[in-house]
């Protein structure tokens, strides 16, 4: 094990900015119009209000067990101590898996925008600069990870902020707008009835907001490599859930109060036409701006979390515990090169083998967004029985989830139900008929060769 530590050096505002580097991807961008037309203005905007519930009680249930126990493990580690170690093993997989996967789409998109203006570069030219940046970002310090996750945040955030004044603004006639189906005054959002199109599409969307938090959980990683965490931690989710839940309704509203549920650009550029429409000059190159940075923040957030997977997993032996060296710099140097290189991985597979390899492994990735959350939930409703019977008093913890058992209970059943939906939703089914087998191979694995080391 190497001598060198993980540096203690994030604030509160890295933590909100990492976070929001995860959560804060094209989906907000460029699937919210297609949820638009499947369930109507009105049921996504119902599907948006369940997700942030259910992502408001994750985050509570995995504060408490961060500000006990700060760990770069994160649910990793809380799994392992109050589940049982086989369980954190397929959860630490999983979430490396899930941000690894995505780190190969990633690639594939930074390097679209980038061909639409240097169309001699070729994809793989693009993935070889994006790797090296991202690489050197991480890896030189702390410091500069944490600078640049909170600028390339700043800027998602303030996109989102500015679109939804502008949206305010011409809901209310301020801003005038060329398009002959306009309504005014939020006219568009019944226009077509509450639920235009029953209520299975708004369960289908419902599944969708969850992926879309999906990322907020990141503080519990950052967590471990935080100043206080007992004062940063609490700070950074609520003020991330309050950001999230504002920006991702309020941009929905907007959308569906100016464009008609039946428009065509809502499933394409709904923000390009909206501004194109207010007469913003180069609003497709704008938007073009803030989907690469939003593609790269979430990439390099991505990377930061998947290599401190890593790092614990050979922290607790269940990879080469060489892998759990750490720079003079506190950073975890080989997790991050094959986090980057199982990325690479996922590229060439989406390329190569987009109907075998990638297909399974992307099914994964969806599959694992709800299990992390269950285990996380589960943990929480563990850990506070057994701290209760070891003799702890409920006023020692500094973080306390409200609502306990109720809260972790709420959490594990509404992921069950989310994977039961995943599995009657047609074009989401594959998620659970390929992630159960992986997880319980995982699960498997683990109890044959590593159960008799714990």
């Amino acid at each position: 094990m190497s001598k060198h530590h993980f540096s203690k050096n994030l604030k509160t505002s890295n933590l909100i900015t990492m976070s929001l580097g995860g959560v804060i991807g094209t989906g907000i961008f460029m699937s919210t119009g297609y949820s638009i037309q499947t369930a109507g203005p009105i049921g996504t905007v119902l599907a948006y209000v369940i997700g942030s519930i259910l992502v408001c009680m994750v985050m509570a249930c995995l504060g408490e067990l961060s500000v006990h126990d700060p760990n770069t493990g994160a649910f990793h580690t809380y799994a392992s101590k109050y589940i049982n170690s086989g369980i954190g093993f397929v959860t630490a997989w999983m979430y490396w898996l899930t941000w690894t996967i995505a780190l190969g789409s990633e690639f594939i998109a930074l390097a679209t925008i980038g061909q639409q203006y240097f169309p001699s570069i070729p994809v793989w030219g693009f993935s070889l600069i994006f790797t090296i940046v991202i690489l050197l970002l991480n890896i030189i310090n702390m410091q500069l990870f944490s600078s640049s996750e909170f600028w390339m945040s700043l800027i998602k955030v303030l996109a989102l902020a500015v679109f939804l004044v502008i949206g305010i603004f011409i809901i209310f006639k301020i801003i005038p707008i060329h398009h002959t189906h306009f309504t005014p005054y939020f006219g568009q959002l019944t226009k077509n009835g509450i639920f235009p199109n029953g209520l299975l599409p708004v369960i289908s969307i419902v599944l969708s907001a969850n992926f879309a938090f999906s990322g907020t959980e990141m503080i519990a990683v950052g967590a471990g490599e935080s100043q206080n965490p007992e004062k940063t931690v609490p700070q950074s989710i609520k003020h991330t859930l309050i950001i999230l839940v504002i920006l991702f309704i309020g941009t929905i509203i907007a959308l569906g109060s100016i464009l008609p549920q039946s428009d065509s650009s809502l499933a394409q550029s709904p923000f390009v036409t909206i501004l194109q429409n207010i007469n913003v000059p180069y609003a497709a190159d704008i938007m073009n701006l803030i989907l690469f940075i939003t593609i790269f923040s979430g990439a390099n957030s991505g990377v930061y979390a998947a290599s401190r997977m890593l790092w614990s997993l050979a922290d607790k032996k269940t990879l080469p515990e060489g892998l759990a060296k750490l720079s003079k710099n506190g950073i975890p140097v080989y997790g991050l090169i094959l986090t980057i290189a199982g990325g690479l991985l996922s590229l060439f597979s989406s390329i190569y083998a987009p109907n075998t390899v990638y297909l399974a492994l992307t099914a994964i990735s969806a599959f694992a967004v709800v299990f992390v959350w269950l285990v996380i939930g589960w943990a929480q409703l563990n850990f506070r029985r057994q701290y209760l019977r070891t003799g702890h008093q409920l006023s020692d913890l500094k973080y306390k989830a409200p609502l306990y058992p109720l809260l972790p209970i709420l959490v594990i059943i509404i992921c069950i139900l989310s994977l039961l939906g995943i599995a009657f939703d047609p074009n989401q089914r594959i998620a659970i008929i390929i992630g159960i087998p992986f997880a319980i191979i995982c699960y498997i694995w683990h109890e044959l060769i590593y159960r008799k080391k714990d």
